[in-house]
């Protein structure tokens, strides 16, 4: 009896038997974690590519020139483009074709414009079967996932072009040119006046020297200009042109449209061939009084209906206005600087011409032609050189310079005087005008 009960005592207390129990209860959970962890691999392998298909997805349903950047063009409210969304849905399709071990439970495109903005959201839902799971009674797993991206909508941009047309743009371009006609003229005149008066016609004097002049140059840039808008427009309505000047003759001086606004840039290009000097009738026409600002900028503003939100059905609108900066004029009551005993007001722009256009939310951009010094002709050195002078030449401090830039609004000024910086000048507040357009709004 003893014998029995030592020998039991000692089976009882012997462990070595113990681990092979342990291992073969801990196998199954680390195998079904081994599991877990590869099929969480593949699973994840494959969400990636399903991510990059939505990603694909979300950006090609917006891209330029995909139906819902056309569509939205031309839309004048906010809302959805089932368009887009019916290409969001094939993208993602050419996307996954011939992707294995998956099921797509669903595409939910949805591409929207709010404002100047397109948006598209890609969701997606797909189940991948596990292959070491299933142990544990999970079959599959589902991956769900989403894409957004956005793009900016190009606006709709309404742009008149005011052009000082007076006589003072008959000054040469360049010193260069200015002092050919100096040296080429009795009377050391700088300027190429387009006087009818053929004793008198230092406008076709300038043509037979090969003077470039101011309105030479205004005339190659206002057609430049046309040009680069109609390479730079998304749409083929999305800018319009509107040309104007400061009149035929100083008879008849005043607000005159050279081109209503239109959307065919190739017309208002054509157009803008015809910008010419004022034709004056000899000296005192007119009392030499061409340059009426505070009667142009009022009729300006009139032309330039109300602005709108960059749509195509409601434009925004720009003014881009390039002058030499002093009116000539009779308004001896609002004269900022001189007037004459006659009341002919000489003087640098009235920079509150400009205020009522920008309050009602019209951008201007103005081009200062800047005004040469012309040190041998008195009329200027009496009546101009006050607001301009400087050592040398023209002031930085100039008060004509100060006020065409309080006119524009706020990073629209440019002030060029070589001849081939104005067009590069309207090129420039041309393209910050577009991209202005695109980021505030």
């Amino acid at each position: 009896m003893r014998v029995i009960l030592r020998m039991s005592s000692r089976f009882g207390g012997d462990l070595r038997g113990n681990v092979a129990v342990i291992f073969a209860l801990a196998i199954i959970p680390v195998m079904t974690m081994i599991g877990a962890a590869v099929d969480y691999t593949r699973a994840n392998q494959l969400k990636s590519k399903l991510q990059s298909a939505a990603d694909a997805a979300s950006v090609g349903s917006i891209a330029k020139n995909s139906t819902a950047f056309v569509a939205a063009g031309s839309m004048t409210s906010d809302g959805t483009i089932a368009g887009g969304a019916v290409d969001a849905t094939n993208i993602f399709n050419g996307n996954v074709q011939g992707l294995t071990g998956v099921t797509i439970n669903s595409v939910t495109p949805t591409v929207t414009k709010t404002g100047s903005t397109l948006t598209s959201v890609v969701g997606y839902s797909a189940d991948i079967p596990t292959s070491f799971m299933g142990v544990i009674g999970k079959t599959s797993l589902t991956v769900n996932g989403t894409s957004t991206s956005t793009a900016n909508i190009p606006q709709y941009i309404d742009f008149y072009v005011l052009l000082d047309n007076s006589p003072s743009m008959g000054v040469g371009a360049t010193p260069t040119d200015v002092a050919t006609m100096v040296n080429n003229t009795s009377d050391k005149c700088a300027f190429a006046c387009h006087d009818l008066n053929n004793s008198n016609n230092y406008y076709k004097l300038a043509k037979s020297l090969n003077v470039t002049t101011r309105i030479d140059v205004l005339r190659t840039a206002t057609q430049n200009l046309m040009a680069t808008a109609q390479s730079t427009q998304t749409y083929s309505t999305q800018f319009r042109m509107a040309i104007y000047d400061f009149g035929a003759s100083s008879d008849t001086q005043g607000l005159r449209s050279l081109f209503s606004l239109s959307s065919s840039l190739s017309s208002a290009q054509t157009a803008a061939g015809n910008i010419d000097l004022m034709t004056v009738n000899g000296q005192n026409d007119n009392n030499d009084q061409d340059t009426g600002f505070s009667t142009i900028m009022p009729a300006i503003d009139k032309a330039i209906t109300t602005p709108g939100n960059g749509t195509s059905g409601s434009p925004l609108k720009y003014l881009f206005f390039v002058s030499d900066g002093v009116a000539d004029e009779n308004n001896p009551s609002n004269c900022i600087k001189s007037t004459t005993s006659s009341g002919r007001c000489q003087s640098p722009i009235d920079p509150t011409l400009c205020a009522n256009m920008k309050n009602r939310g019209v951008k201007i951009a103005v081009l200062y032609t800047t005004y040469l010094q012309l040190p041998t002709n008195s009329w200027y050195m009496t009546w101009i050189n006050p607001f301009n002078a400087g050592p040398w030449g023209p002031s930085p401090n100039s008060q004509i310079a100060q006020n065409m830039q309080s006119c524009a609004s706020p990073g629209f000024y440019f002030e060029v005087s070589p001849t081939q910086g104005i067009s590069d000048a309207m090129n420039t507040l041309f393209a910050k005008a577009v991209m202005d357009a695109r980021i505030s709004r």
